[in-house]
């Protein structure tokens, strides 16, 4: 079930840290690597199980620009590589695709993104309102059958809000994060399978750039198939063989990050397991990101770091 691969590595960066904007005529270019390790499933009624064991390998160069001080447009293109480390097959109901009964390293390019930005609401940097649309196309044919590959190669469109608000009031350097996205996803069989995901993140920033956050993601599925339940229903042609693409996943993720910014340079870590789920992998997280901000007649030196809600 590679659907939770690639939303966390291709689409859940849009719904978060990403209420404050860059400066007009700034970017930033970010490179992530991250590993999504599946070390079980979850069922129907939560309880957690340590089969269909595998591993994902995310790598991603992240473009960021703001045309203004409002609007401003990103894109991404991960390559993610993956792997079955189950030494047990799936069950004997299921086909064993052949991407996982080698139990070798694959590789490809997921899907391309793009997400606009409009900022609506900015009291003095203190409270931000930022919506966006995003839109998810799938690279190329890659294949999507089993649980080793690069994602479920469907069409997207997201809908959203990020919010953010300073409240250095309260504690200096403090700073709340929420926002939430509407996923409309192409059907499969006619299975409905949209989501809508969510994040908050709880951000305290220190002297010298360093800074530490609190993250919790969810995800709700609205219709897709229940596992094993609705898969062994074998009644409708295909179902087997598309499972991997209409499947029900719902969770909570909770963990947590530290950056550190110094001049136009940022490099942060975060780390997130699961807390809770549904029909969903139950998986451990670990993320890298490098950036680089970059000015092209930018007003404010890019030298001078102008990273999105970084304490003032």
């Amino acid at each position: 079930m590679a659907a939770g691969a690639a939303a966390i590595i291709a689409s859940a960066r849009p719904v978060r840290a990403q209420a404050w904007l860059l400066p007009e005529r700034t970017g930033a270019i970010t490179f992530v690597v991250e590993e999504v390790d599946h070390v079980g499933r979850m069922h129907d009624d939560g309880t957690r199980e340590a089969v269909g064991k595998f591993v994902n390998l995310g790598f991603d160069a992240e473009l960021d620009y703001s045309l203004t001080d409002r609007f401003s447009l990103s894109t991404t293109l991960p390559f993610v590589a993956s792997r079955y480390t189950d030494s047990n097959p799936p069950p004997p109901f299921l086909p064993f695709a052949a991407v996982d009964a080698c139990r070798c390293w694959t590789g490809a390019f997921a899907d391309f993104g793009i997400t606009s930005r409009y900022n609506v609401v900015n009291r003095g940097d203190a409270f931000v309102l930022t919506p966006f649309v995003s839109v998810g196309l799938p690279s190329h044919a890659y294949d999507y059958v089993g649980d080793a590959v690069p994602g479920r190669r469907l069409k997207e469109l997201r809908l959203g809000a990020a919010a953010g608000q300073r409240l250095d009031w309260m504690l200096n350097g403090l700073s709340v994060q929420a926002g939430y996205q509407y996923t409309m996803v192409g059907r499969v069989l006619d299975v409905p399978n949209n989501r809508s995901n969510g994040s908050v993140q709880a951000s305290i920033a220190f002297p010298r750039g360093l800074s530490i956050s609190a993250v919790f993601n969810w995800q709700r599925t609205y219709g897709g198939l229940r596992f094993p339940v609705d898969v062994r229903d074998a009644g409708i042609p295909g179902r087997l063989t598309e499972f991997h693409r209409m499947l029900r996943d719902n969770y909570l993720h909770a963990g947590g990050a530290v950056s550190y910014s110094r001049g136009p340079w940022q490099i942060s870590a975060e780390a997130l397991v699961t807390a809770r789920g549904s029909n969903s992998h139950d998986i451990h997280v670990f993320s890298l990101a490098v950036s680089r901000l970059l000015e092209i007649g930018a007003r404010s030196p890019a030298g001078q770091g102008v990273y999105p809600g970084a304490a003032p």
